[in-house]
C-alpha cells in the first residue's frame, strides 16, 4: 500500500494554472488591449457605437466591432438594435459584465495612481528597442 505523497509547492503552482483555473480563464476573457478599455467606457450605461469610437480614437471600426461582438457572444455586453433610419445600435454591460467591470475598474484606478511607474516601464522598453 502506498501513501500519498504531499504535493510540492512547485507542483501545486504548476497545477493551479491549468486550462480551467479561474484566474487563467479570467485573463483570457480580458487579455487583449481593447477589452478592458471598452468595459471602462461602458461603465456608465448604454453607449452608441459612434460614442465608443469617439472615446477610443485609436481603435479601428473593425476592431471595435470585433471586441463588441466577442463580448456580446460571451454574455458580457448586451446589444440593442433599434429599427430606425439611420440604424441605431446601443451597447451596455450585462449583469455579468458589470461584475467583471469591478476588478477592471480597480486596475484602471491603479494605473492612474501609478502613472509615473508605467511611464518608467515604457521608457525602459523604448530604450531596450534601440
Amino acid at each position: 500500500m502506498s501513501k500519498e505523497q504531499p504535493v510540492s509547492e512547485k507542483a501545486r503552482t504548476q497545477m493551479s494554472f491549468e486550462r480551467d483555473y479561474p484566474v487563467r480563464r479570467l485573463l483570457v476573457l480580458i487579455s487583449d488591449a481593447w477589452t478592458p478599455i471598452v468595459f471602462h467606457c461602458l461603465r456608465d450605461g448604454e453607449k452608441r457605437f459612434s460614442e465608443l469610437q469617439r472615446q477610443l480614437p485609436d481603435i479601428s471600426k473593425k476592431v471595435l466591432t470585433q471586441v463588441l461582438r466577442r463580448l456580446e457572444r460571451d454574455g458580457l455586453v448586451h446589444r440593442t438594435v433599434y429599427a430606425v433610419v439611420p440604424p441605431k445600435t446601443e451597447y451596455r454591460l450585462t449583469e455579468c459584465g458589470q461584475k467583471l467591470h469591478e476588478p477592471i475598474a480597480m486596475l484602471c484606478q491603479w494605473a492612474r495612481s501609478n502613472e509615473a511607474l508605467i511611464n518608467a516601464i515604457y521608457a525602459e522598453k523604448e530604450k531596450s528597442k534601440t
